[in-house]
């Protein structure tokens, strides 16, 4: 009888979180039935930032990274479309407030002029005490007082007139780098969808494939760091490796190099610690400038850099790491030297990856900066 009690507790609490489990999907499946209207949008804006949270909490397959691209996908394109309502809404406030403005700069300096006259000559002693009619004058003079209070009243009209223009053309300014960032991101999303789906081919093992290979690399990585032969002291600019692609094919698709920089054993955008510098973008397409600190780029010009730190349209394989990519990937159309770009001790290692052995280099800097170099001959 226990037995039979026990198991009616199990099943219901299992079929209760069945329910919650489903409720959960309907409810990040129905944003789309909220309407998209001034009044409803940011609810569904934050049904579908919920949408994505959950799609990102769920198990690594193929079919939920597809569902999690295209909520993504779905958020982004009603942020951007919330941002151009909102700046065409702003666009009317403004061109109102240039003509209220205009208005009352005309009406101010006409008053201002004027009143500066009358100031000029009510104001004349002579005239007053010489005036044939002292009660005109008087009244002239109460007139010219209220006058000039009314001008005071204008010109605060103006000032504030004036205040609130510059604050919403700054605001629209803001709007549009805020577009522009969207529009940038629901790109990345789609190129990164469609990456996806060629490179597993719509497969579910090849996808886990991937991932298995991106953890293998971690994997190669943290233990390097542990096992690594120190070699000795290197000063900025000594060669240190050479550009491969040890790890092929398992842990590597082709020669480059995957430079990284942890900071207390955290990954942080290596464009922090790299001097500026222009470098061929090829993911962005074109020339760029890149980097804002003082130590050396690892490899000589031409530097081609194929990957970003952090979201990149090919960085949903790393699901260690949140989904992003943890430095930066390049190569050089001059040399394969690669030289350390501050000084440090240098630390070489040969580690399984994938089946294949993956040879990494790393420099202890100090002050908890490490620099990795993965995939060298």
């Amino acid at each position: 009888m226990r037995n039979a009690k026990n198991f009616l507790v199990f099943a219901t609490i299992l079929l209760a979180l069945v329910l919650i489990g489903r409720l959960s999907s309907v409810l990040a499946d129905d944003c789309d039935n909220i309407p998209s209207t001034p009044d409803r949008i940011d609810e569904k804006i934050k049904c579908l930032e919920s949408a994505v949270l959950q799609k990102k909490t769920q198990a690594s397959t193929l079919k939920n990274q597809i569902a999690q691209f295209d909520a993504q996908i779905r958020l982004n394109t009603l942020k951007i479309a919330d941002t151009e309502d909102k700046i065409l809404l702003l666009g009317g406030r403004i061109d109102q407030l240039e003509i209220s403005l205009e208005s009352l700069t005309k009406a101010f300096s006409s008053r201002a002029v004027e009143t500066y006259r009358m100031s000029r000559f009510e104001t004349n002693f002579t005239f007053v005490i010489t005036a044939p009619d002292i009660n005109d004058a008087v009244s002239r003079f109460h007139y010219l007082k209220r006058i000039q209070e009314e001008d005071r009243s204008l010109l605060e009209r103006l000032q504030t007139a004036q205040t609130t223009y510059q604050n919403q053309k700054q605001d629209q300014e803001e709007l549009q780098t805020q577009l522009t960032k969207q529009k940038a991101n629901l790109g990345a999303q789609k190129i990164a969808k469609a990456n996806l789906l060629t490179a597993t081919k719509n497969d579910e093992s090849k996808y886990q494939s991937l991932l298995s290979q991106a953890l293998a690399e971690k994997a190669a990585v943290e233990k390097a760091l542990i096992s690594g032969i120190k070699v000795g002291p290197v000063k900025a600019g000594d060669a240190i490796a050479l550009i491969g692609n040890s790890g092929y094919p398992g842990c590597s698709t082709g020669k480059h190099l995957h430079f990284e920089i942890r900071k207390d054993n955290v990954w942080v955008d290596p464009s922090t610690y790299l001097q500026n510098k222009v470098v061929n973008d090829e993911e962005k397409g074109g020339n760029v400038n890149i980097g804002s600190g003082n130590w050396q780029w690892p490899i000589q010009d031409t530097v081609r850099l194929t990957q970003h730190f952090g979201h990149t349209p090919w960085s949903w394989k790393y699901s260690y790491s949140g989904g992003i990519h943890t430095g930066f990937d390049m190569v050089s159309t001059s040399s394969d030297v690669i030289r350390a770009p501050a000084d440090g001790d240098l630390f070489k290692s040969a580690e399984s990856c994938g089946g294949s052995t993956i040879n990494i280099v790393y420099i202890e800097h100090g002050n908890g900066v490490v620099s990795l170099y993965l995939h060298v001959q």
